[in-house]
């Protein structure tokens, strides 16, 4: 008695199982990559008020410390913006005549007693607790969330800045410690963490081991809940 289905429909359920595998494996793939902070915000780069604010003149070219703007960084949970005044100290009417311009909305701003709206770039989640205070203290960069700040025309979210991202850092964080009085030295910071791990320790503490230069600088950073999530 002839068979109800060709013989060739035996590699049907194979090839089902095969493609039921592949599929899967590549819908994982997506959402593991796609649905990330690192695929949705890294790059996020909003328009600001006027033409903006060029961190590429002003602390590349100019040389301004980051503490000049964001004055309060070491000592509080956020890095402030800075007054329309601070501003206004420099591109007062007459003063900066090149660019007044494009510096017309601060003018605007100081003249009509109101705040520059900027855009916050960096956002965490509101039950994620972040404080630059602590960090700047135990010898974290500006340069390792924010990038090379100096080479930004317009700033752009450089680091995804998610769970994984920030636990990687405090379990070993050495990786990204850097001396305390040179945090905002962008350039030295990007030259100095792109040195093998061992050949920094051999420069800064010729007199100390590697051990105990590893136990100095990991300052216990928590990997509990209860730190960010309080």
């Amino acid at each position: 008695m002839p068979g109800l289905f060709p013989r060739w429909m035996n590699v049907l359920p194979t090839l089902g199982a095969l493609g039921a595998v592949g599929g899967g494996t590549l819908a994982i793939g997506g959402v593991w990559y796609y649905f990330t902070p690192e695929f949705w915000e890294v790059g996020y780069m909003p328009v600001q008020p006027g033409q903006g604010f060029n961190h590429q003149i002003h602390a590349g070219k100019l040389g301004m410390d980051c503490r000049y703007c964001h004055s309060h960084v070491e000592e509080s949970r956020h890095a402030n913006v800075p007054t329309v005044k601070t501003c206004y100290g420099c591109h007062e009417e007459g003063k900066l005549q090149r660019v007044e311009e494009k510096t017309a909305f601060v003018r605007e701003a100081y003249e009509t007693n109101t705040s520059i709206p900027w855009r916050k770039i960096h956002k965490l989640p509101d039950y994620a607790q972040f404080s630059h205070q602590p960090h700047i203290a135990a010898g974290v960069s500006c340069f390792s969330c924010h990038g090379q700040i100096k080479g930004m025309p317009v700033v752009a979210q450089a680091e995804p800045l998610s769970m994984g991202w920030c636990l990687d850092c405090h379990r070993n964080p050495e990786n990204n410690l850097v001396p305390t009085d040179k945090v905002t030295d962008l350039i030295w910071v990007e030259e100095w963490l792109s040195t093998p791990l061992d050949e920094r320790r051999d420069e800064a503490h010729s007199d100390m081991s590697p051990e105990a230069l590893l136990d100095s600088l990991r300052r216990d950073p928590p990997q509990h809940c209860g730190a960010c999530h309080y």
